[in-house]
């Protein structure tokens, strides 16, 4: 394998996840907001404070490792949340069953994408003694709990949503 010239790839994968977590949060409140006063919402209002946590982790760690954050990349994450504000609902100008079904797959994939991030530090925490192994532990099982939340809003989001009327 021929290593990239200037790079360092941790940086790069750390930036990736710093960028996507910019997209997760936006995401995050949005769909709280738009849920405010129901069961899903009330779930969000925590998630979303959990996320934000992970998120200045996240920093921290690469703080910790001497690694900057790229503000292209958190640019690019907050551009591409409202970009995906412009799917089709199935109505043109309000919020539907649809969306908050959409919205919960793109948490569901934002929470699993964080959570292989924790665990591909973890996997080289051993030798690299700036990683807290614990933390990083205990941010994967915050991420699993997340993920199951998530899935029990989806599963009641996708029979409101995809019910036949």
């Amino acid at each position: 394998m021929v290593p990239l010239l200037g790079s360092d790839l941790l940086a790069i994968y750390l930036n990736d996840h710093f960028g996507a977590s910019t997209a997760g949060l936006e995401l995050a409140r949005r769909v709280q907001s738009s849920n405010a006063g129901t069961p899903v919402g009330d779930f969000l209002t925590g998630l979303v404070a959990e996320i934000e946590e992970d998120r200045e982790t996240l920093e921290r760690i690469m703080e910790g490792l001497g690694i900057g954050t790229d503000r292209v990349k958190v640019a690019a994450g907050w551009a591409s949340e409202k970009a995906g504000r412009l799917k089709l609902n199935g109505r043109l100008t309000s919020y539907s069953p649809l969306s908050r079904l959409v919205e919960l797959e793109g948490l569901l994939i934002g929470v699993w994408g964080k959570r292989t991030g924790w665990l591909a530090l973890l996997e080289i925490a051993p030798r690299e003694p700036r990683l807290d192994e614990e933390q990083l532990r205990q941010l994967v099982v915050r991420a699993d709990a997340q993920l199951d939340g998530l899935r029990e809003h989806h599963a009641e989001a996708a029979a409101e949503a995809l019910a036949e009327r």
